[in-house]
């Protein structure tokens, strides 16, 4: 089995470690390829290619925008054509199933395309100034933060790599980029079509490894610039911490609680299938997943019931089978939820159905849970407080829309929501006293390149997609232009 290399200054290259990671199908098990596994000079190597790429040479840098446009396109269009080769990767790699790959794929296309249009409309701004010191024209422009290191998690492999590095390379930046070693296949076909289009030498630079090896030297080098990380809350801690070093630019992407309210005039049936695919989708996998149902106690008993029907009815298997739930990334994640609905039992949440591993047709081999809800939830316990990261969801009641709301922001997350009512005033009401940085309205997690992606609180720092997105990854300059030359007569003599 051929291993597969990092990229570095234009070249595929084994790590000097000379070690190697199998990486695991969670579907069954299987070791489906080899992967290098780098180290800190590795690291070290891809940064010191993006300097030199950003601050030497500066191909990408100083390239017009409308250039790099022509680049950005083009690698949305290899993604088109190769959309069912990096489905099915994501699909062996993640667990997945195979149309919520193919969705994925289709949304990374999307991303370049919108990064390459955005860059080459307006940006900045002019001012009528003055301020005593003659005619001036001032004005500001966005330029490229430097050199951008990136780590993406297992979740969405594809679709999370492209939402980092589109806008940073569409800004001109020069990008050191770390996957997730539990997924990271489809990420390394992306490197091999920036390969195939062209990008200059060191303007993408690709590190396979794990976070304490390879993660940590991107966050403590004082030639990055600047680094984004999407992952878990407590590691998003240790990368600001070891940022602050140089004071680098920061962006993270962490964690969520996210809150699901269902007041008693919904649309019932509708509610139910947000829910499930609030919870249920990407087997809960989802840093936005819609993890607490709260719902208006009248209702209580007949939605739960309606939706444990639906939970159990649930079809889980391969992702290459296209089921309604695919599997758990790793055995190691698979046990930790499944340690996750033990403490539920055992602080005392009724376990409405699931709770257990699912071994079958022919699944055993393969990490998979089945669909978990918990009643009778209070908001001390460990599965309401903390994030679970997998198909679990826990149940809470309320009977005012006051109640409704304190509940929703009793968390120390902030990243979505969720409200399904039919009264749209409420809806807008209690939408703008949730402390969220992504709010729903009788839908949940419909997600757009156009739109601001990023929380609240313990949910993270700054904002990918959309114009924001674009944004992160540029400085201010502001520049101003005496219109009059010659002295001022500022001082006396």
């Amino acid at each position: 089995m051929d291993i597969k290399k990092n990229y570095i200054n234009g070249e595929w290259k084994l790590s000097v470690t000379g070690r190697t990671r199998d990486i695991i199908c969670p579907s069954n098990g299987e070791v489906i390829a080899v992967t290098t596994e780098s180290n800190e000079e590795d690291a070290k190597a891809a940064i010191k290619a993006a300097k030199e790429a950003f601050y030497g040479t500066g191909e990408w840098r100083r390239m017009p925008g409308v250039d790099r446009a022509e680049y950005l396109f083009e690698i949305a269009r290899e993604i088109k054509a190769n959309a069912d080769e990096l489905a099915r990767t994501d699909t062996l790699d993640n667990g997945k199933p195979l149309r919520e790959a193919e969705g994925d794929v289709a949304d990374a296309a999307a991303c370049f395309t919108y990064y390459a249009g955005l860059i080459t409309k307006p940006q900045g701004g002019v001012y009528d100034v003055n301020n005593g010191f003659g005619p001036m024209h001032s004005y500001c422009m966005h330029e490229p933060v430097g050199v951008c290191a990136q780590i993406t998690p297992w979740n969405y492999p594809l679709l999370m790599s492209v939402w980092k590095l589109a806008p940073a390379l569409a800004a001109g930046n020069c990008v050191v980029f770390k996957p997730s070693e539990n997924a990271p296949l489809s990420t390394i076909k992306l490197f091999e079509i920036f390969e195939k289009v062209g990008l200059p030498k060191g303007s993408a630079n690709l590190v396979l490894g794990n976070g304490p090896e390879v993660g940590a030297v991107f966050a403590e080098s004082d030639d990055v610039d600047m680094i984004t990380f999407t992952g878990s809350t407590k590691t998003g801690r240790s990368i600001a911490r070891a940022a602050a070093g140089n004071l680098k630019k920061v962006g993270l992407e962490l964690g969520g609680k996210s809150p699901n309210i269902v007041f008693a005039d919904c649309d019932f049936e509708g509610a139910v299938e947000w829910a499930m695919i609030g919870i249920f989708f990407n087997a809960g996998q989802v840093c936005s997943a819609g993890s607490r149902l709260i719902i208006e106690e009248s209702i209580r008993d007949k939605f739960v019931k309606r939706l444990a029907e639906r939970a159990n009815a649930i079809t889980i298997g391969p992702g290459l089978e296209n089921p309604d739930m695919g599997a758990i990334i790793t055995e190691a994640q698979m046990n930790k939820i499944l340690s996750y609905i033990e403490s539920g039992k055992q602080e005392g949440a009724t376990l409405v159905c699931g709770g257990e591993r699912y071994t079958e047709g022919g699944c055993e081999k393969g990490f998979f849970i089945r669909p978990t809800v918990f009643d009778n939830c209070r908001p001390d316990m460990k599965i309401v407080r903390e994030e679970i990261f997998g198909p679990v969801l826990t149940v809470q009641t309320f009977k005012t829309e006051e109640e409704a709301i304190a509940i929703a922001n009793d968390t120390p997350y902030g990243l979505a929501g969720t409200v399904c009512t039919k009264d749209g005033a409420r809806a807008l009401r209690v939408m703008k006293e949730i402390r969220a940085g992504i709010m729903w309205i009788n839908c949940c997690q419909p997600t757009f390149s156009e739109a601001p992606w990023g929380g609240y609180r313990m949910s993270g720092i700054g904002r990918e997609l959309g114009v924001h997105g674009l944004e992160e990854y540029q400085e201010v300059k502001q520049v101003n232009i005496a219109l009059e030359t010659g002295p001022i007569g500022w001082f006396a003599n």
